[in-house]
């Protein structure tokens, strides 16, 4: 243990004091100055992307529960379950509590210290650098880490390691917002704030289901006060569907004829606002002539829709006042994502449905700090929403970290999916993987397990050493979680809220943060990242990186100012006296990001999915959320009991009647779902919220993405979970009426 003490002695941040006190993560330094140690203190939750306020309640200066926040302004004291149970992940017994290395000759993991786990991790990576060159190792992130520690990982990989590729899966929930933003509005941004939930007479909902999604935002619009009218378009009739006043069930993969349909009757009823488009939007007079294309009786045909249907769906669009129109992983997980989310964005744009209370083109994110992510993890975008092929770009960075023009690439990086092609093409041989569960979540599992287990180093760095994809790894790295380290996390609308250190790592857990500044040491770099101390020492350097950027934050002036201000939203520019309005909303001016200050209506024609139903395969599979109290994998809310009640264990496909009664397929029974790449046993529930012809599973559960059909979209590289070609079969045995097991 000397590298690591020698090493984490030179710690400069407020918890110097801690470090030698615990042999994991250093003791619980950060809670505020002001409190005792049994008060409360307000962190935001690290779940999803809402960025709710969850009062904790310390005894002894460490958690002990938590309850909603009330004066948090984006959650005003309400909470989902997730939430609610926040804290019970970390005390889970199968914590990864000391890394493990994989012993050659048994194929088992054994445990060992940092000082051999460091060890082996630099030099196995220099290894493979050093033979195959700079491209032959790679790592992926997660939109689950603080900005500090996303930055850290990007600037190590990229600046101080020497590598070309890394991604992360916010490439799975946000890469189309992402796209499509930048390509329509010239910087990935957001406009909204949460208050356009309840300001707004209409809200359409593309693709989203608010209410198992994201609870506290349908909350919110459950608290609009303007009797709202809406929309959901949506092939199943989701909880959110059937509280609306008007679903549109179009065909699966129709929503961007639908709404190219939708916006050629705004254009011929001219219930468009032209003195807005004339002012602040380009290329309307080409969009128009495409949307000729897009009569209404073709666009019903291809939906399945009445004529009088999409007639009304846009004359409520078109003669609303304040219109908002919201997506999420229904548009962005698509065969053609982003000229979809384009799609919608040109609806508020030649309506001026814009920078307006109560409006907006508002892209939904999926995880706690995605748009923290998609800014700063140094992946697609480099450090602040720069261009790594900008040679301007590339030199204010330098400059702001101090570092050779040189040390940074001038090439962007592999997109997620060609990075595991790279591996199994054997031009990759070394993976890192920091707090993401590629065996579980990655499309066409089969496949992406077979091609994991190409590499020749495999590294996972996650609070758990059970994880479907750490379990194969060649060393494990042990994580602290959310509420055992601090940072920042940007929520859905751009709200820079504070993640606090409110309970130890276990064992010899570090944080990721923690286990960058050993890793940067061993590997040599350490004097690359001096400054680097803590994360709000990082946080002060983000500030600059983002200075005269559209997402500036140079006017934050420490982590003191963000609680004191119940978050603050980006921008929020150094010169800005006042302390910063509880919402913020972008475009209020009509100035976008393009050089010309305007923004630019995108299309493209449609294109068919890539795997239609066939008669061995006859039915579409559909994919999302289950329940609001299950995230992503499970690995961590499958970690609590009260959880685990709230859905069932075991994976279930939903059948409709008019499928069943043909297949003769009887309610709570074992059968097989089938695809080209694999099949699965799921308990069938028959359900009228499904139609005839489509079947849909929760994503949540590990079986799923053996079916699931490998098509990406060609702009954004998102993968397009929600369609494929499946079967339904008889089980080989009958009915299931045994208690399933509980899911870890």
């Amino acid at each position: 243990m000397k590298f690591l003490t020698k090493h984490l002695r030179t710690w400069e941040g407020p918890l110097t004091s801690d470090l030698v006190q615990h042999p994991g993560e250093f003791g619980l330094g950060n809670i505020p100055r002001q409190l005792t140690p049994d008060a409360t203190t307000t962190i935001v939750c690290g779940f999803c992307s809402t960025g709710c306020g969850l009062k904790v309640h310390l005894k002894d200066g460490e958690a002990i529960n938590l309850s909603a926040e009330t004066d948090y302004p984006v959650n005003l004291g309400m909470a989902c379950p997730k939430g609610w149970e926040a804290l019970t992940p970390l005390r889970s017994p199968d914590r990864a509590i000391s890394p493990l290395l994989k012993n050659p000759a048994t194929g088992l993991q054994e445990a060992v210290n940092w000082d051999q786990a460091i060890d082996v991790f630099c030099s196995r990576f220099q290894s493979i650098l050093t033979q195959h060159g700079p491209e032959s190792v790679a790592w992926l992130g997660t939109g689950q880490m603080p900005c500090e520690e996303l930055a850290f990982l990007g600037a190590l990989g990229k600046f101080g390691m020497g590598l070309i590729h890394g991604d992360g899966n916010t490439r799975q929930c946000m890469a189309t917002a992402t796209t499509a933003y930048k390509e329509s509005f010239g910087f990935d941004a957001p406009p909204f704030t949460y208050s356009d939930f309840e300001e707004s007479d209409v809200l359409v909902f593309i693709g989203a289901n608010p209410c198992i999604a994201h609870p506290i935002m349908w909350q919110r619009v459950m608290s609009n006060s303007h009797q709202p009218e809406i929309i959901v378009l949506d092939p199943r009739a989701t909880e959110t569907a059937m509280a609306a006043t008007q679903h549109l069930a179009l065909q699966p993969k129709s929503d961007l004829t639908l709404l190219y349909g939708i916006a050629q009757i705004l254009v011929s009823k001219n219930w468009v606002d032209l003195d807005y488009i004339q002012k602040h939007t380009t290329n309307y007079s080409a969009f128009t002539e495409f949307l000729q294309g897009f009569d209404t009786q073709m666009v019903a045909a291809a939906t399945g829709l009445t004529i009088a249907t999409i007639e009304h769906c846009a004359e409520t669009i078109g003669k609303g006042q304040r219109v908002s129109l919201w997506w999420t992983m229904g548009v962005n997980q698509s065969h053609e994502a982003t000229r979809t989310a384009q799609a919608i964005i040109n609806i508020a744009l030649m309506t001026g449905n814009m920078g307006r209370p109560g409006t907006g083109a508002n892209s939904i994110t999926g995880q706690c700090n995605a748009m923290g992510s998609r800014l700063f993890s140094n992946t697609t975008n480099m450090l602040g929403g720069h261009e790594f092929l900008n040679p301007v770009h590339r030199q204010k960075v330098a400059s702001v970290l101090n570092i050779q023009d040189a040390s940074i690439p001038n090439k962007n990086s592999l997109p997620y999916h060609q990075i595991l092609a790279g591996i199994e093409a054997g031009r990759i041989k070394g993976l890192w993987i920091v707090a993401t569960n590629t065996a579980h979540s990655w499309i066409n599992q089969n496949w992406a397990r077979a091609t994991l287990a190409k590499l020749d180093f495999l590294v996972v760095q996650d609070m758990y050493g059970n994880t479907e994809t750490a379990r194969t790894a060649d060393l494990v790295l042990p994580a602290a979680g959310w509420g055992e380290k601090e940072g920042t996390l940007i929520n859905s609308e751009r709200r820079f809220g504070l993640m606090k250190k409110v309970s130890r790592a276990p064992g010899l857990a570090l944080s990721d943060f923690n286990i960058f500044r050993l890793i940067a040491q061993r590997w040599g770099c350490g004097e690359m990242f001096q400054k680097w101390t803590s994360p709000e020492a990082v946080f002060q350097i983000l500030k600059e990186l983002s200075r005269d950027q559209p997402c500036d934050i140079s006017g934050i002036r420490d982590y003191q100012m963000i609680d004191d201000c119940g978050g603050i939203q980006w921008p929020f520019t150094k010169g800005e006296e006042d302390l910063p309005a509880v919402q913020r909303r972008l475009f209020e001016d009509g100035k976008y990001y393009h050089s010309d200050g305007r923004a630019r209506f995108i299309f493209e024609s449609t294109r068919a999915v890539a795997e239609p139903v066939a008669a061995e395969f006859p039915l579409v599979l559909l994919t999302g959320r289950g329940t609001s109290a299950q995230w992503h994998t499970q690995t961590r809310t499958g970690k609590s009991d009260i959880l685990r009640k709230l859905y069932p264990a075991n994976v279930y496909v939903e059948v409709s009647p008019a499928d069943a009664a043909r297949l003769k397929i009887e309610a709570n029974t074992q059968i097989i779902v089938r695809s080209r790449r694999g099949k699965i046993s799921a308990t069938a529930f028959i359900t009228s919220t499904m139609r005839a012809g489509q079947v849909f599973i929760p994503m949540h559960y590990p079986e799923l993405n053996q079916l699931t059909f490998p098509a990406f979209d060609p702009y954004s590289h998102q993968p397009s979970y929600k369609y494929c070609a499946v079967t339904l079969e008889p089980a080989t045995r009958s009915s299931w009426k045994k208690k399933p097991p509980q899911q870890n």
